[in-house]
């Protein structure tokens, strides 16, 4: 086996039908991963508990233990990003499965190029978390800082409201995954508000019409339909 490349990761599938788990090992391993695969929650722990994973692919429907269930096991240790696998009529188990402590989610059938880039943001993310957990985000022509509690569009500021800055920053904490409407309202508004979708679908417009170039049609502050929203930002500039 060749050595892996720079940027490799060592990725855990945990997934019961073996077609899929070929195909994972496939594609991924052409991105220089190194792979290993899982049948069950039980071959998933033992896997987890002796190797170095750096991200965790999860079936939902394992055929010994509910996918849930293996995903709050793993969050109990390990801070290393977990991407769903989910079949396309399971909204609320994504729903379920990213207020468990999953990043981001997979839908079957899945084409391979979202796949990468669902790993690469993730992926991505945990590194920035791990070296120093950014409080500068871009995206577009928007500034973000998040110590200095200030927004800049096109090196002009731009005002927020209280309320508009509390999600934004939510936002930019969970920047690159996906947060569920549930999370978003108990964060910002409280817990009593869990269930008060209108509250998000009104203020997340509002940001919209602040930092998007075409409101309408958003290139950052993105809906992950019957789930929730996403932020995706930059890349970390090179230093200088």
């Amino acid at each position: 086996m060749s050595a892996p490349r720079s940027g490799s990761a060592q990725i855990l599938v945990v997934e019961d039908e073996a077609p899929i788990r070929h195909l994972l090992r496939t594609t991924l391993e052409a991105e220089g991963h190194v792979v290993h695969e899982a049948r069950d929650a039980q071959e998933g722990r033992t896997l987890a508990g002796n190797r170095r994973i750096d991200l965790y692919l999860v079936d939902l429907g394992l055929p010994d233990a509910d996918g849930l269930t293996l995903i709050r096991q793993l969050r109990t240790w390990t801070q290393r990003p977990i991407l769903v696998l989910s079949a396309r009529t399971e909204e609320a188990r994504k729903v379920e499965a990213l207020d468990a402590g999953a990043d981001d989610f997979v839908t079957k059938p899945f084409g391979v190029a979202e796949l990468h880039a669902r790993l690469r943001v993730a992926l991505r993310h945990a590194r920035r978390t791990a070296r120093d957990g950014a409080t500068v985000l871009r995206f577009g022509d928007c500034r973000i800082d998040l110590d200095a509690k200030t927004v800049t569009r096109a090196e002009q500021p731009v005002r927020l409201t209280a309320t508009q800055w509390r999600l934004l920053e939510v936002l930019c904490r969970h920047a690159g995954r996906v947060v569920t409407s549930r999370q978003l309202l108990r964060e910002v508004w409280g817990p009593g508000h869990g269930d008060q979708a209108h509250y998000l679908r009104i203020y997340v417009r509002q940001l919209r019409q602040r930092l998007e170039a075409d409101p309408a049609h958003p290139a950052h502050l993105t809906t992950e339909t019957g789930v929730g929203y996403r932020l995706s930002v930059e890349p970390d500039p090179p230093p200088a």
